[in-house]
């Protein structure tokens, strides 16, 4: 096979060279790219605080695929088998309800990182770092619809503790597995019909956050999110954590902005917002998705809007100022290929954009040779890229092409047949 890949490698590589594009010097950037791999794809986004799993909160997978993981060793067997199908050293991201905590109610506000401990063992194997989530939905203080924001000082207090110890888990991740950990913090606040005070429950939010990231908390460790949204199930008209309140906050707090590509309008791509954020922020975070209908959260192929996202990350030399996370939750297909299918259409769009010309087509654009720089870009479509994806694959010792759906297939029937 690879004397195969390779020699087709070979000839695409010279179609590229022929363009003025360095094939060997995108795949070494492409292999500096780390796709951190949500965790709530394996379960359904239900965790291991208790048994009862999801309780609500917006958040909904669909479908009933046989083999979930049941527990955090089982999860993490299933996201090993993920790693080795997809090519490159990655991160794996986790919410706070996916704790170990030996069988003991262990509330929110009272998570640490010895709840955590066996997930930064595993990472420390395997050489891949952790990112962390905040979990404010499926819980008694957020049946009303209101964490950071509520009106009850008292549910405020529990969630503010809760962020809190979020943070210092993510900070101990970091600096035991030498890689920093990224905190994303999305609140299911908001009204379902028409509120009078829109302007109440953002301050209340913004003083809880403040009083979360006023703990002392070392940044080469641990970075802090916010992620908005446009709308939810539960708060269809009025949502605290709003496009405006997360991008305000973010700037004037000195943290980074989350973009997600499905909340915002169905009609609104999260690409060309990248530029103007880059201007502003040393780094930003996005939660790669697939809003096949608003935020229905489907697994990531590569789209044009996929497209779009990796293009603009690669044209501007953004690549290392992001965090790319995956955030879909499909529980009608295998879990395990859809986090191999979301996350090698990841990497297939961002090498795609990488083989691109790019100094060329500036200079066109740059000269006004729209005529030059439009055909360009529609050659580029049909080069062979598969080629160089293929030999990539095969260089990082993961399966070429459609290979991997064999693996899998051999795993769902010796291990999840059995669950």
């Amino acid at each position: 096979m690879m004397d195969a890949v390779k020699r087709v490698y070979e000839v695409a590589r010279q179609r590229y060279i022929d363009l003025g594009v360095d094939v060997d010097a995108a795949l070494e950037r492409l292999s500096g790219v780390r796709v951190s791999l949500q965790c709530w794809q394996g379960d359904d986004v239900g965790g291991f605080e208790n048994s009862a799993g999801l309780t609500g909160g917006g958040i909904l997978a669909t479908g009933n695929y046989p083999g979930k993981a049941l527990n955090a060793d089982q999860l993490r067997a299933d996201a090993d088998v993920a790693f080795s199908l997809i090519p490159g050293k990655h991160k794996f991201s986790l919410h706070a309800i996916y704790l170990e905590n030996g069988g003991k109610k262990i509330d929110r506000d009272q998570i640490s990182t010895e709840h955590f401990q066996g997930w930064i063992d595993w990472a420390k194997l395997r050489g891949i770092g952790l990112d962390f989530n905040p979990t404010y939905f499926s819980h008694s203080l957020s049946s009303d619809g209101f964490t950071l924001s509520s009106a009850d000082s008292g549910k405020r207090e529990f969630w503010i503790r809760h962020g809190v110890a979020c943070r210092e888990i993510a900070e101990a991740m970091g600096k035991q597995l030498g890689m920093v950990s990224v905190v994303n913090f999305w609140m299911p606040d908001g009204y379902k019909d028409i509120p009078v005070d829109r302007l109440s429950p953002r301050s209340r939010m913004a003083d809880s956050l403040d009083r979360i990231f006023s703990c002392g908390i070392d940044n080469r460790f641990e970075l802090d999110a916010l992620e908005s949204k446009l709308f939810g199930i539960g708060s269809e008209t009025y949502v605290v954590g709003s496009h405006e309140f997360c991008l305000g906050y973010a700037l004037s707090r000195g943290k980074l902005v989350c973009f997600d590509a499905g909340h915002f309008h169905p009609t609104e791509s999260i690409a060309d917002k990248l530029s103007s954020v880059s201007l502003f922020w040393s780094e930003f975070l996005l939660h790669v998705s697939r809003p096949v209908r608003w935020d229905s959260d489907h697994v990531v192929i590569w789209n044009d809007d996929l497209r779009a996202i990796a293009e603009e990350l690669v044209r501007n030399d953004l690549l290392n100022r992001v965090h790319i996370g995956l955030d879909f939750f499909d529980a009608t297909i295998n879990r395990i290929a859809a986090w191999v299918i979301g996350t090698r259409s990841m990497l297939k769009a961002l090498l795609a954009a990488l083989l691109e010309p790019i100094d060329v087509l500036r200079d066109w654009e740059l000269s006004g040779d729209y005529t030059r720089r439009l055909a360009m870009l529609e050659e580029l479509k049909s080069l062979p890229f598969g080629a160089i994806w293929d030999f990539y694959c095969e260089k990082n010792n993961v399966p070429v092409g459609a290979a991997w759906i064999e693996e899998v297939k051999k795993y769902e029937k010796k291990v999840l047949s059995e669950r």
